[in-house]
């Protein structure tokens, strides 16, 4: 299938803007995001250095490189005894000890001799193993071991060589992963108190409709709190951007245009409702009075198949924006999967829609034709994981979705998902 073809819709004055329908496949629009997002990591993203624990969730701008052979001294994985395998047929004499953190001051261990050593300590030199505490007998008042009968042991055995697991010099942290709590160990024993990365992409947050008031106030009889601002948002953070969540703008074609105009100082623009085909939802309006050039206008998903990708020219600089529809678990499902590649991407990483495997609990029958997304809950053991869907009234449900900890993934061509199938569920 070739890429997607791009239209760029004007404005001129007087004359009333109007769409054309480009609708994709969930496959589609998501290779269609990842190409934009492939373009925003091309681009030169600001650096900034931060202290190690605040690098934490921030993408790497510089590679983190071993400042010393890792380990740097050949290192006991065991409490135990150093010795030469040769001599274990035999009575060892134990003739000192080495702990964690010193440096054995004695002579090589030589025919017979034998050294009691920690876990993580270095290995004196001589030995070419350590045995372990549990398989050997050992005589008090002579100071002597022996192995313990029907064990054997392997020279090079409990013992880390030097240099093993990194040659000085060489990368450890590659550029361009987000930094996790493995890679901040990993920055510790490099000697990092310090960590490049880039600077965290500002993305607005635009929430639209009549019907909305802040979460401060008492909503009246046909009110509802603005509660996308605030999940779009906490995705957002997740991701390791900065959002900037924006006033409630009214169902209104001019505070529309108003209100995109004013984002736009933002790396990427958010907006939630209004993209529908109601009389009201003036956002795909307003974006094409301000010369949006659109990528999809929907995407053959449920739910939020209404979801819009395009881009804005904002003081002759590129700003990609998503209108998401209003419903609340739409939004979630959209931002997971078109819109958090390109906060990644902006904020200098690589991140696509996190899916995994899992058996389906109980049957579930749809209508074909669209791809869905089913909020569900995972059951995770050792020996398997089990997926459950869980009962929804649609997309507006957020007791529902506050009770989900994945979606459950339907492709469009199925029609029953049978219980104990292999099923796709996406990640939030």
């Amino acid at each position: 299938m070739g890429h997607p073809v791009f239209f760029c819709f004007g404005y001129n004055p007087g004359v009333e803007p109007s769409s054309s329908s480009i609708v994709l496949s969930y496959a589609e629009a998501a290779r269609t995001v990842a190409e934009h997002a492939a373009l925003l990591r091309n681009v030169k993203t600001a650096v900034e250095t931060v202290s190690l624990l605040n690098g934490l969730g921030r993408v790497l701008a510089e590679a983190v490189l071993a400042d010393r052979d890792q380990p740097p001294f050949p290192r006991s994985t065991r409490d135990g005894f150093a010795c030469r395998v040769e001599d274990l047929d035999f009575s060892l004499k134990i003739f000192g000890q080495v702990r964690a953190g010193e440096v054995w001051n004695g002579p090589e261990i030589g025919t017979g001799q034998a050294v009691e050593i920690m876990t993580g300590a270095a290995v004196p030199a001589g030995a070419d193993c350590v045995v372990m505490i549990e398989h050997v007998t050992v005589d008090a008042s002579s100071q002597s071991l022996r192995l313990a009968e029907g064990r054997t042991l392997q020279r090079g055995e409990n013992i880390v060589p030097a240099g093993a697991e990194a040659r000085a010099g060489t990368v450890i942290i590659p550029a361009g992963t987000r930094l996790g709590p493995a890679h901040i160990a990993a920055a510790a024993t490099c000697g990092y108190a310090l960590v490049p990365v880039f600077r965290k992409a500002r993305v607005a947050v635009l929430s639209t409709g009549d019907e909305l008031v802040e979460i401060s106030e008492q909503p009246l009889p046909a009110q509802i709190r603005n509660s996308n601002s605030y999940s779009l948002a906490a995705q957002i953070l997740r991701a390791g951007a900065e959002p900037v969540i924006l006033p409630i703008v009214r169902d209104d074609r001019a505070a529309t245009e108003l209100a995109i105009q004013k984002a736009l100082d933002c790396d990427l623009l958010l907006l939630s409702g209004g993209v529908s085909m109601g009389k009201f939802d003036f956002v795909e309006q307003a974006l094409l009075a301000l010369g949006a050039e659109f990528f999809f206008t929907g995407a053959k998903i449920q739910p939020g198949k209404p979801v819009v990708f395009g881009r804005l020219v904002y003081q002759g600089q590129s700003r990609y924006f998503f209108g998401l529809p209003g419903n609340p678990i739409s939004t979630m499902v959209t931002f997971a999967l078109f819109a958090a590649p390109m906060v990644a991407a902006l904020s200098g990483g690589d991140a696509a829609p996190r899916f995994s495997l899992a058996h389906l609990a109980e049957t579930v029958r749809v209508k074909p034709g669209l791809t869905r997304f089913l909020p569900a809950r995972l059951e995770s053991g050792i020996a398997d994981v089990k997926v459950w869907p869980l009962a929804w009234q649609s997309s507006g449900d957020l007791a529902a979705a506050a009770k989900a900890d994945c979606f459950l993934v339907v492709d469009a061509a199925a029609e029953e998902l049978a219980v104990d199938s292999w099923v796709s569920v996406l990640h939030i």
